[in-house]
């Protein structure tokens, strides 16, 4: 007996693979910069291979912006089970400084390079960078609120407004990481946010 042909012709490549490549073109050049020729030369595939994967240029670097949360920014989610605010905020920037100059990846951040010199056709790109950025903050204000209400911050403190200055201390060591500076430097700068850091029984 004979079976019936698989339907379509089979997929050559990994395209799990092909996404981690991808991923790296556009950490390092943001979305506009990675050109088609350049994110089918590293993911070793045509332009139709990439369309009948992954549908298109946009949908390809929303995948890889995922991916990068998933693998690169898993230390953010871990810091939120630290035992204190402090400590959650200190594993947070200190793995954030670690995460941007690792020599193996393109230094900053994709979440960040990605958008910010996108134009007005590429608003949309911007526009789901910034939402992706305000979903873990709203996650960091939350992760605040409940150490507000455990009195381990004290009782005046504003939760959304603390982790918009943490947050706002991550982006700026991205934007700087990406610019050379060096990770000693991104540290100090830690360190001097942290000293800022509430703690428990202070005034606020």
């Amino acid at each position: 007996m004979s079976t019936a042909p698989e339907r379509g012709r089979p997929r050559g490549f990994d395209t799990a693979v092909a996404l981690e490549r991808a991923k790296e073109v556009f950490w390092k050049y943001g979305y506009e910069g990675a050109s088609l020729t350049e994110l089918t030369a590293a993911m070793g595939i045509n332009k139709p291979s990439l369309y009948a994967a992954f549908g298109s240029k946009e949908e390809l670097f929303k995948q890889a912006v995922q991916l990068y949360a998933e693998q690169d920014m898993a230390y953010a989610r871990n810091a939120l089970d630290q035992p204190t605010a402090y400590e959650v905020a200190a594993a947070l920037l200190g793995d954030n400084v670690r995460a941007l100059t690792r020599e193996d990846t393109p230094p900053g951040c994709l979440s960040i390079q990605g958008g910010t010199a996108c134009g007005a056709d590429n608003a949309g790109i911007s526009a789901f960078l910034a939402h992706s950025r305000l979903a873990g903050e709203a996650a960091l204000a939350a992760r605040f609120a409940r150490a507000r209400d455990e009195r381990d911050l004290p009782a005046g403190t504003d939760p959304a407004g603390l982790a918009r200055f943490v947050m706002i201390v991550a982006e700026g060591q991205a934007v700087h990481a990406a610019a050379g500076i060096s990770r000693e430097q991104l540290e100090q700068s830690t360190d001097l946010a942290l000293r800022a850091f509430p703690q428990p029984g202070a005034e606020h």
